[in-house]
């Protein structure tokens, strides 16, 4: 344990600080987007705070990964979180100044997804630069625990810290928590160079290519990533269905949804204890796949079938823990097979072909319920064979979606799971 901890003491500080400081940002968005469904009353004006970060991130990922690469990593990060507190910085003065308007949040927000697009890879390689091999699953099994731990923590600290003493003071814990982070990256972090990196000059251009060129010839690493793109689009229309699912039925509403939350919290953070503690699977592929194949064919079927808040949260507790393992072992695979000096534009040009299909999934889950499903449902009487699986009324079109999403969500990970490029991923490990 005392080895471990000496081996580890670097990440170990970069990592709590920085939890610590997304903890605080989290709440800060969390707090906005009250604010903004206050001032307006739209949820669809709210949905575009997320758009806005979101949409930097996808587009720009390729070339920041480059960027990445070439910059300097603790600079790169101490850079990206300080303009994110400059943002913060200006959303105080403009509302205390009472001029705060929608779309400078928008602005602000699409500032912060670009900072982001470059921070992110920078700190994924710092990861890989300060944590010796062995300890990879650990480190992964870590990041996903604290991940989990702010989601669960963000809405309930936010909203009392708003109750009692503003939403002045979230921001004040925002910036304590930033300061925390950047200080201890400052005075305390030195990550270490690249061994081998290479110091000839790159165009940002050659460099995004050199990303490119590096999944065009891994096709296990290009293969695995459109295997988790396929699931990201059905994960997607998942997270446009589900409020529709709960909300208008007969069990249901806003308490029922945030119960269905709160156990994917609960969820996914005992996913990251399990990863952190168990030993390296034989083979990392196939958990990769039986992880999604459980988790996709379970949680959707319960929330088909289901007519209760009980149901619903035994199928995210199934459908999520597993998820950090899944993720673990992807991490894994990804720092052990990608060279060190490629991590960072090969991990943006994930980002994008990975994460393109998020928005997708979210038009499609919502346009298929309202446009499709639900009419279909409406329209069948109440002895034919959907309204007895599914149930009549507003929610059952969501709960047809949620089991055609289910065989997709099968179908996909049986397919991928006989790919012999992602098979042959766990050769040489």
């Amino acid at each position: 344990m005392k080895k471990t901890f000496k081996e580890l003491r670097y990440f170990l500080i970069l990592w709590l600080t920085q939890s610590f400081s997304a903890l605080g940002s989290s709440m800060t968005n969390f707090a906005l987007v009250l604010w903004l469904y206050g001032e307006s009353g739209s949820a669809l004006s709210t949905a575009l705070l997320s758009v806005c970060s979101y949409a930097p991130y996808v587009l720009m990922s390729i070339f920041a990964g480059a960027l990445s690469d070439k910059w300097d990593k603790r600079r790169t990060m101490l850079v990206c979180d300080s303009l994110a507190a400059v943002c913060t910085l200006i959303v105080i003065a403009l509302m205390l100044s009472g001029r705060l308007e929608v779309w400078h949040l928008y602005i602000l927000n699409a500032v912060n997804g670009l900072m982001n697009t470059v921070q992110q890879p920078a700190s994924d390689v710092a990861i890989t630069l300060l944590t010796p091999p062995e300890h990879f699953q650990k480190v992964s099994g870590m990041r996903s625990f604290s991940n989990s731990l702010v989601t669960i923590l963000t809405p309930a600290l936010a909203t009392a810290v708003m109750s009692f003493f503003g939403i002045f003071a979230v921001f004040a814990v925002d910036m304590v928590t930033f300061l925390a982070a950047f200080l201890s990256l400052l005075l305390f972090i030195r990550i270490p160079d690249i061994a081998g990196g290479s110091e000839v000059k790159e165009s940002m251009l050659s460099a995004a290519k050199s990303g490119l060129k590096y999944l065009k010839t891994n096709r296990g690493i290009l293969w695995l990533i459109l295997f988790l793109a396929a699931i990201n689009l059905i994960a997607s229309m998942y997270d446009a269905m589900l409020p529709a699912l709960i909300l208008p039925r007969e069990n249901g509403g806003e308490s029922a949804l945030g119960w269905v939350n709160t156990f994917v919290g609960i969820a996914t953070l005992a996913g990251s204890v399990i990863i952190t503690i168990m030993p390296a699977p034989k083979s990392r592929v196939k958990m990769i796949c039986n992880t999604l194949l459980f988790s996709m064919s379970t949680e959707n079927f319960l929330l088909a079938f289901g007519r209760s808040p009980v149901i619903w949260c035994i199928g995210a507790v199934l459908g999520w823990i597993t998820i950090p393992i899944m993720n673990g072992c992807m991490d894994v695979l990804f720092r052990t097979k990608i060279p060190a000096e490629l991590q960072g534009r090969v991990y943006s040009a994930r980002n994008t072909f990975q994460f393109f299909t998020i928005p997708i999934g979210f038009f499609l889950g919502g346009f298929l319920v309202d446009n499709v499903f639900e009419p279909f449902m409406s329209r069948l009487s109440a002895d034919s064979l959907p309204v007895i699986l599914f149930g009549s009324g507003k929610g059952s079109g969501a709960a047809a979606l949620s089991f055609v999403l289910g065989i997709a969500g099968a179908a996909v990970c049986l397919i991928f799971r006989w790919n012999r490029h992602i098979r042959a991923l766990d050769d040489n490990l």
